[in-house]
């Protein structure tokens, strides 16, 4: 706990703070090849390729060439050809770079890039240097926002805010003032009036600072160490700069289909027998529900890759039994190795020197939950091989999914709380400090285990939950935010982070339901449940010495709530199945903020209390104990409260009773979402189910969905086993249209019933005609609901005409 020794005087000297003095100075020579412009000036150099298309790698350099080596974190591709030109003017050089239009200032080597169409995308960018420490200072518009830098607290525009990028376990409540959690995402979007976006992204897994508060009219970036080594991406809109920064990081990979249903954990499940016990009440209560968690305590002594024998005696008939119920567990993996000489796996890393070491030789031995510890060092491939192939023991117990936590990584001492920074790390040789690749220790365990694992399952999806990541941390793993309070403070926290956890690349991601530390109440417990069963990644999690949170610990009405939407998550599993498939193939986060389908609506800009689910359902927690009524902001279109069936005009506030049992959450009209109907105890399960189409009448225009069916557990959908079908609806005065349409189509079920329900109709049609593969679906109307209902032969292309 910090003390108000923390604001002493000498901890804030004049001058600490002052801007480095060092900069590029006057150019020397420009100078053009097939793939880079070179900038050489008098004290550094510039250097410019194309990273793909509308990205634009922007690079500073103090050597006679520049080095295009990237991290992992960059995806590997082949140079790309650079269609450039060069002119000289009397200040400055005007450049071509692919789409990208530069000008650089002769004297103090600034640099703007524009766009094709002029559009400022960098405004007059300048390098400076103090020792290790390099700046770039960009100005920037009045009406700019800022978002993305993945998992940081405070509100979602990041205006008027500073952070650090350097994994860090925080332990003491997440407040604004902590600027660095577990994850670093250096990836910041840019967005100003008008809906006009762009992205710079920093390739740098040391401590980097992004600070949009020290100046109004300018943001910096900073790297105490290593390069600055920049992505700049183009728009032009807040959706195209997604989906290209995550061309150049990759996509969240597809989960398997158990990973999204709901998660139990606790701090810990002591026994075999309690978490036997925790399965049976969950089905006997009918609250639907996929995955165990187990804590440290499931280990002998904290030792990974071992099960403590009294407390597990057979963890192979655990699993089994669970798996009868339709249950995974998911056990958790630290990176610290208990320093035991009688420890086959500590005795093997240090016979094949895949543990981390110092310059001269010396094992590296940092104190974590086992006490004295060894750390792989999974920036060697060997190593990380090595690491991956462990996981063959968790198999053999039948598990396929696996928690990383402590891997920023975590080390109990008093000074660093990591590795000592002068370790050095192989690197494939091309070693590296720990102070340089710090925050990429944590994606590099996760993908050594992401890839273990699918070695070992042949075939399977593996499930990873990391704590600590870096950019392209989506390809491996899904993040949690890591260990937040039961505060309501923490519960509406977690929608901005989520949020810019989304627009960072990462779609697999939520907050520990009811909150980690602290005491829940029933009512934050119900209200959590209610807003986290629309999250990404749905796990209830709690601390060891903190009171029981599962959904029915405080009595019949709150196990009620949480019963009910537990469930209601599970109906919209085709939904959000295919908003996950969709993650996968854009790179569009599953939960959005507003500003993202909405980026001409200058009231939701910094909206932090509100999320949409895809693009149809918008949701509005309540973010405090005793309200029961809340302002909802709708925006342009026509919204039905999905509770009540209101209709709504959008483009105003609206105020949404909320009793405990309801959270506001509404349905734009036009909206296209396939549901299962309720039944179902996991996920594999309700997939088993029948599925309905619930389309929202009252729009005017068109409107498109996506419904991607597979196995749900293999990689087969990658060799073209799967089904995608394209639904749209359109209305005009003289009626509807609903069609499917059949994009791809491998898979053997040869497609499943399919009941349609349009909701919402103005009037009975006088008329339903059908073409196509669903000719003989028979249709009611009820007059009451005003919903027309269709039942169709099986999935698959046709055309529905309402008149």
């Amino acid at each position: 706990m910090l003390t108000s020794e923390a604001i002493h005087p000498e901890q804030n000297r004049p001058g600490s703070d002052r801007i480095a003095g060092r900069r590029i100075g006057r150019i020397r020579r420009v100078e053009r090849t097939e793939q880079e412009i070179l900038v050489f000036g008098e004290r550094a150099n510039l250097a410019f390729r194309l990273a793909g298309e509308g990205i634009l790698r922007v690079k500073l350099f103090f050597s006679a060439m520049p080095d295009w080596e990237t991290t992992p974190a960059v995806l590997a591709s082949p140079g790309v050809p650079m269609e450039a030109e060069v002119q000289e003017t009397e200040t400055g050089y005007d450049m071509q770079a692919g789409s990208f239009r530069l000008s650089l200032h002769k004297e103090n080597s600034s640099l703007v890039v524009r766009d094709a169409r002029g559009d400022r995308l960098l405004g007059e960018a300048e390098w400076s240097w103090e020792r290790e420490r390099i700046t770039l200072t960009v100005r920037a518009e009045a009406d700019s926002h800022y978002y993305g830098l993945g998992e940081k607290t405070g509100f979602f525009d990041k205006k008027g805010e500073s952070y650090r990028m350097w994994n860090s376990d925080v332990y003491e409540p997440h407040v604004p003032d902590i600027d660095a959690l577990y994850q670093s995402i250096p990836f910041l979007v840019h967005f100003r009036k008008g809906g006009r976006a762009s992205g710079v992204f920093l390739d740098n897994p040391g401590k980097t600072t992004f600070d949009m508060r020290s100046r109004a009219d300018a943001y910096s970036i900073a790297a105490d160490s290593g390069a600055m080594d920049l992505y700049l991406v183009d728009g032009p809109g807040l959706k195209d700069v997604v989906s290209r920064y995550t061309d150049l990081t990759g996509r969240t990979a597809m989960p398997p289909r158990w990973a999204l249903g709901y998660q139990q954990s606790r701090y810990s499940y002591m026994d075999q027998e309690e978490v036997l016990e925790l399965a049976r009440t969950f089905r006997s209560k009918g609250i639907p529900c996929d995955v165990i968690y187990l804590d440290i305590h499931y280990m002998d002594e904290y030792r990974v890759f071992t099960w403590d024998p009294e407390r597990f005696p057979d963890p192979k008939a655990m699993t089994a039994e669970l798996a009868e119920m339709g249950f995974r567990i998911v056990p958790i993996v630290d990176p610290g190795v208990k320093k035991d000489p009688n420890y086959a796996v500590y005795q093997e890393g240090v016979a094949e020197g895949y543990f981390c070491k110092k310059l001269e030789g010396d094992l590296f031995i940092g104190n974590v939950w086992p006490g004295p510890s060894a750390f792989t060092d999974y920036t060697d491939d060997r190593a990380a091989e090595w690491w991956g192939d462990l996981h063959r023991f968790y198999i053999d117990h039948g598990i396929s999914g696996i928690w990383n936590d402590m891997n920023e990584p975590s080390v109990f001492n008093d000074t660093t709380k990591t590795m000592d920074l002068d370790v050095v790390h192989r690197n494939n040789g091309r070693p590296k400090t720990h102070g340089e690749l710090h925050n990429l220790y944590g994606m590099l365990m996760s993908k050594a285990t992401y890839e273990g694992m699918a070695r070992g399952l042949g075939g399977e999806r593996p499930f990873v939950l990391t704590r600590a990541g870096y950019a392209g941390i989506q390809r491996y793993a899904a993040v949690w935010t890591g260990d937040n309070r039961s505060y309501w403070e923490h519960l509406e926290m977690s929608i901005p982070m989520v949020l810019n956890l989304g627009l960072s690349g990462v779609a697999f991601a939520g907050a520990d339901i009811g909150g980690f530390s602290h005491h829940s109440s029933g009512e934050l417990l119900a209200r959590w449940t209610q807003m986290g069963a629309l999250f990404p990644f749905c796990r209830n999690h709690s601390a060891i010495d903190t009171s029981r949170q599962e959904p029915w610990r405080f009595g019949e009405q709150v196990e009620a709530i949480c019963r009910e939407y537990i469930r209601f998550r599970y109906r919209l599993m085709p939904y959000l199945y295919s908003l996950f498939y969709e993650a996968s193939a854009s790179g569009l986060p599953v939960l959005r903020p507003l500003l993202l389908e909405y980026p001409g609506d200058p009231l939701v800009t910094n909206l932090s209390d509100q999320f949409l689910v895809g693009e149809f359902l918008l949701a509005a927690p309540v973010c405090r104990p005793g309200v029961t009524a809340r302002a909802v902001y709708l925006p342009e279109g026509v919204w039905y409260d999905h509770r009540t069936g209101e209709r709504y005009a959008g483009g105003r506030h609206v105020l949404a009773e909320a009793p405990l049992e309801s959270m506001p959450l509404f349905v734009k009209a036009g909206a296209i979402i396939p549901v299962k109907e309720a039944g179902g105890q996991f996920a594999d399960e309700v997939g088993n189910g029948e599925l309905t189409l619930e389309v929202y009448a009252g729009a005017s225009g068109a409107s498109r969905f996506r419904l991607f069916e597979d196995d749900g557990k293999t990689f087969a959908y990658r060799e073209g086993a799967y089904r995608l079908l394209e639904f749209a609806w359109e209305e005009s005065g003289e009626g509807a249209t609903l069609t499917a349409n059949s994009l791809h189509d491998e898979l053997e079920d040869g497609g499943k019933p399919l009941q349609v329900v349009v909701k919402h109709m103005a009037r009975k049609p006088a008329s339903v005609e059908l073409s196509g593969a669903a000719e003989d679906g028979e249709w009611t109307y009820d007059e009451t609901k005003r919903e027309l209902w269709l039942g169709l032969r099986k999935t698959g292309a046709f055309r529905m005409q309402l008149r």
